[in-house]
């Protein structure tokens, strides 16, 4: 099947509505995430559940799914125990689940109207891997090739499996994005980078959203086709946006939490969420700016539905 793109996407339906998190949706079926795969491990060991939740969020209203692989790396799953053969059929099965789940959706949909949904393969950062927090912190202490040697395989499956975008997300520095975006540009793969933030002004490891968006052009990675933010507190999504206006042309795509806030040592996300409905949030980013919205961590299907109202309140 021929790749889809994010323009075509966009040109259809004004705004894409990404999905939310793939963790707080597992949970909420069940699943124990206590694990240093955490969603991954339920990739291994119960993949209907992450196909269901695909399902659910296409259900939801989104316009694109992005693969159970963000915590499923060569090194985190060899080092649970699985062959490097087994670890790269699991980084391929994320791929297959979220098709197998769009076919089934697009079998089932009652509304012509609606855009094939992107699939978007999931690229998290190495501090995922770390499994202590670090992708809100960076400042990993190893070099762009060993960066770019971690990623490569899981990114190369992604692509070929049939990813209509990598994304590689949660990125708390400008050195892994720059890894990232070398790799896909080498693969000639169509990606996207997602930044975790400090504040309004500083991507998570300490480096201006300015010097990010100037370093991260389209003149420099050709495939390079949205930036944006995600994992990041909801309140601080809006000035980001405003402030990417300004040192991009490339499309900007956000997908914050809910608003609590994440405890590396318990695994856990505490305090409760923003005052602000979630869909009104979403309805501020629209009006800033963001060309697609959606649910990172703590969201669920409830906070999709939310963006895809905020979605046809904005185009009326």
């Amino acid at each position: 099947m021929k790749k889809l793109t994010i323009e075509d996407t966009i040109k259809k339906t004004g705004i894409m509505v990404i999905d939310g998190a793939m963790s707080t949706a597992l949970e909420r079926l069940g699943c124990d995430l206590n694990d240093p795969l955490w969603t991954a491990i339920v990739l291994a060991e119960r993949p209907e559940l992450v196909r269901r939740v695909h399902l659910d969020y296409l259900k939801a209203g989104a316009d694109s799914g992005i693969t159970s692989s963000y915590q499923a790396t060569i090194s985190g799953l060899r080092a649970r125990g699985y062959s490097l053969r087994e670890a790269e059929k699991l980084i391929a099965m994320s791929v297959r689940l979220f098709l197998e789940a769009r076919e089934e959706w697009m079998e089932g949909s009652k509304d012509p109207g609606r855009a094939t949904p992107l699939c978007l393969g999931s690229v998290g950062p190495y501090g995922a891997y770390l499994a202590d927090g670090s992708e809100y912190r960076g400042n990993y202490g190893i070099s762009r090739k060993a960066l770019k040697d971690f990623h490569q395989r899981r990114a190369e499956i992604l692509w070929e499996e049939g990813s209509d975008l990598l994304l590689f997300e949660t990125q708390p520095s400008l050195e892994e994005a720059a890894a990232g975006a070398e790799i896909a540009e080498e693969m000639g793969a169509d990606y996207w980078i997602s930044f975790t933030f400090k504040d309004e002004t500083h991507i998570a490891e300490g480096e201006t959203l300015e010097n990010c968006a100037k370093e991260l052009t389209r003149d420099r990675y050709p495939h390079l086709h949205m930036i944006g933010a995600n994992c990041t507190a909801p309140e601080l999504v809006e000035p980001i946006i405003e402030s990417l206006k300004g040192s991009t042309e490339l499309p900007i795509a956000v997908y914050p939490n809910s608003g609590e806030k994440y405890d590396p040592r318990l695994k856990k996300w505490n305090g409760m969420p923003g005052s602000v409905p979630f869909g009104e949030y979403a309805l501020r980013y629209m009006k800033a700016g963001a060309k697609a919205v959606g649910g990172c961590c703590t969201t669920d299907t409830p906070h999709i539905r939310e963006v895809a109202e905020a979605r046809d309140r904005f185009l009326k």
